[in-house]
This record gives structure tokens, C-alpha cells and sequence, in this order.
């Protein structure tokens, strides 16, 4: 037992030395360049001498069944700073069945489009179809798909623009700071960042073509127009469940370059606000992101039990057998994962207390998981938003 959680300990000290190092590899939103207050005061005279152009940037936002949402990110889209440069923003209303669209034409006023959504072909994912449609309706050289829960910074806008001058084409994304309020929320949702911290070298999302290396989060992708264009769009990808990783491993396969940033200073969401939708939300998605693949799935799953659920079993194996050595190796396992898990919720703006429930986390994405694979096997498929799919 002790040679066992001796071994453990080891692996997550190496787990966190490499965590420590990948978390500082990750770009800020906007470090490339931040504008100061005379340059942009030249970007908005020449704006104004040139009059009308075209959009610098379209800001696109799929919404279904959003009410609850539109009008917040819509007020925080436009309260941000744009310094001289034209942007336009474009809701879709994805056959929603409450008032999506009405709440955001008022919300939006003249400067926001609120077009109507196709019905879903055969074949489609429902988000895939509705970002399709606001690509083909937008005039921006950069496209900025929004979720419609997400919630930006003043400088946000501005912050963006200047990472995607900087970059010049391919994707930019990252992971928004994420509200949360429920427990399996909190379990759960911080568990994106956890992940890409511990096993993702982020370096690599960016230097390598290789689209194993990469990550994104739908919330926030901002793509150059003719990027978009070479990898396909999201008519390449019009089937997929995870539509963001299958998105930027596209970009990456057409040679463009993707970056993940770190945009949590400018970006805030709540994804879920409860338990329930926790649990079809990453029941959807867990399976289908792997790959489908179920041995992967199995060995992600056995490794973070091995990891950070087995040691507090074991501690409360030794606190009943008065085992005082492997008490003291368990405990050392517990307090290395809770490290990990902190060097990761300090990335993504978590509090700090969240480190301590790192064992049930992993418990809970076992739960989820395993449900998700059997969603898939079973053909039970997923139900979201009113829509099956398998």
C-alpha cells in the first residue's frame, strides 16, 4: 500500500510541476498590443474621415431559447470599447421557442441584426447550422462566435483585435472565467481548465500542426474570414456534437495557426444552472469530445481515480487500521492533487476553497462519463436545447 501512494504522490508531483509550467505558457487577450489613448484617438479620426467601411469584425451569436441571456450579452457587447474600428453585431434566433428574438432586437437597437434561423437539414448539428448561416451573413475580416451566456469586459473587443492583428489569420480562443452555482457546477465546469492545465502542452496548440495538440471553448472563437473559409467552416464540421475542438482541429489541418489564450480577464459565463443541465450538457459532450473512443475514455477515467480519488480512499483505510505510514503518504497524494487542481482554478479565476473538492470532482466526471458513453452505445443518444442527436 505504501510503495503504491509513494508512486502516486510521485506522479502527481510531476503532474504538478508540469501544470505550474504549462499555466504560465498561456497568452493574455491583447498583451501583443494595448493601445494607448493618443493611437486610438488617431484610429477614430480616421474612421471618421473614411466614413462608412467594412466591419473589422463581426460579432456573431447563435442563440436558442436564450431570454434568459440575450439581452446580458448583447448590453455587454455593446458597452465595449471598439477605438475607431467598425464592428458589427449579428444574432441569430435559432427557431427558438420563447422571446430570444424580440428581447434581443430591443436589446440590440439599430446596431445589431437579429436574423431568423433556417430549419435544421438533415445531417446538421443545431449550432453548427446556425454559425454557418452567421458566417455567411457577416462582413467582418475577423468572425467572433459568441455564446449568447457569455459576458464581456469594456476591453474586451479591443483586446481581441489586437491579439488577431497580432496573429494576422487562423483562430484565436480560450476559456471565458465560469460562474457557477450549483454544486455539480461546481464540480464539474472547472474541470475544462483542469484538464487542458494538467495534460495539453499549451506551447504546442500553437507551434505544432499536429490537431491533437489543440483546445477551444465555443464560447469565444474568433476566426479570420479567409481561415474560415480554407478549413471548411463549419460546413466541414456539420455533424459534430463538439463543435469548437472539431472547428479548430480544422483550422489547424488547413495550416492556419490556432492559439488558446487566456481571455479569462475579459470574458465571464455561466454555461449551466443546474445540476441538470451540468449533467446533459457533459454527457453530450465527454464521449463524443474523446473521440468516441471507449478504452480512451476508460484509461482517462481509471487514471484520474488512480490519482485523486484512490489516495483518500487509502487515508480512510489507514485512519481505520491505525496504518500510520500510509496515512501520511495518502495525505501527501491529497494535498499534491489539491496543488494541481489549484494551479488550474487559479488559471481560470476560481476560488480558491474549489481545490478541496478535487476527489469529488473527479468522482462526479466518472458518473458523467460513464453515462455519456452510454448514451452513445446504447443509441439512446443526447437530447439538448429540444433536439436529439446520437
Amino acid at each position: 500500500m505504501i510503495a503504491l501512494l509513494q508512486g502516486i504522490t510521485a506522479m502527481i508531483l510531476l503532474q504538478l510541476a508540469f501544470a505550474v509550467w504549462n499555466a504560465s505558457r498561456l497568452p493574455v487577450l491583447g498583451a501583443q498590443h494595448r493601445e494607448e489613448p493618443a493611437e486610438a484617438q488617431q484610429r477614430l479620426e480616421a474612421a471618421k474621415s473614411r466614413g462608412t467601411q467594412a466591419a473589422a469584425l463581426s460579432v456573431l451569436i447563435p442563440a436558442r431559447d436564450e431570454a434568459a441571456n440575450i439581452a446580458g450579452c448583447l448590453n455587454s457587447v455593446l458597452a465595449c470599447s471598439t477605438a475607431g474600428r467598425h464592428i458589427e453585431i449579428i444574432v441569430l434566433d435559432d427557431r427558438s421557442a420563447d422571446d430570444t428574438a424580440a428581447l434581443a432586437a430591443a436589446a440590440g437597437g439599430s446596431r445589431t441584426q437579429v436574423l431568423a434561423g433556417a430549419a435544421l437539414p438533415e445531417g446538421w448539428a443545431g449550432k453548427c447550422h446556425a454559425c454557418a448561416q452567421l458566417a455567411e451573413a457577416a462582413g467582418g475580416e475577423w468572425l467572433l462566435f459568441l455564446d449568447a451566456d457569455i459576458r464581456l469586459q469594456p476591453q474586451a473587443l479591443t483586446a481581441a483585435l489586437a491579439s488577431a492583428e497580432a496573429q494576422g489569420s487562423g483562430l484565436i480562443t480560450g476559456f471565458p472565467r465560469q460562474q457557477t452555482g450549483s454544486w455539480l457546477e461546481r464540480l464539474a465546469v472547472p474541470l475544462m481548465v483542469f484538464t487542458i492545465v494538467c495534460h495539453l502542452p499549451v506551447p504546442l496548440v500553437r507551434r505544432s500542426r499536429d490537431p491533437r495538440f489543440v483546445a477551444a471553448h465555443g464560447g469565444f472563437m474568433l476566426i479570420h474570414r479567409d481561415s474560415y473559409t480554407r478549413c471548411g467552416g463549419h460546413a466541414g464540421i456539420r455533424d459534430q456534437l463538439v463543435d469548437d475542438m472539431a472547428l479548430a482541429r480544422a483550422v489547424k489541418l488547413a495550416g492556419e495557426p490556432v492559439t488558446l489564450a487566456d481571455i479569462s480577464g475579459y470574458t465571464e459565463m455561466r454555461m449551466y444552472h443546474n445540476a441538470r443541465e451540468v449533467w446533459k450538457g457533459y454527457r453530450k459532450n465527454i464521449y463524443a469530445g474523446l473521440g468516441r473512443k471507449p478504452v480512451l475514455l476508460l484509461g482517462v477515467l481509471l487514471f484520474y481515480a488512480l490519482l485523486y480519488v484512490f489516495p483518500v480512499i487509502a487515508a480512510l483505510w489507514a485512519v481505520t487500521t491505525g496504518d500510520t505510514g500510509a496515512l501520511l503518504w495518502a495525505s501527501a497524494a491529497i494535498a499534491g492533487g489539491a496543488a494541481v487542481k489549484r494551479t488550474a482554478d487559479r488559471a481560470g479565476r476560481q476560488p480558491f476553497w474549489f481545490c478541496l473538492l478535487l476527489p469529488a470532482s473527479i468522482v462526479s466526471l466518472i458518473a458523467i462519463g460513464a453515462a455519456s458513453w452510454r448514451g452513445s452505445v446504447s443509441g439512446q443518444g443526447y437530447e439538448w436545447k429540444g433536439r436529439r442527436y446520437r
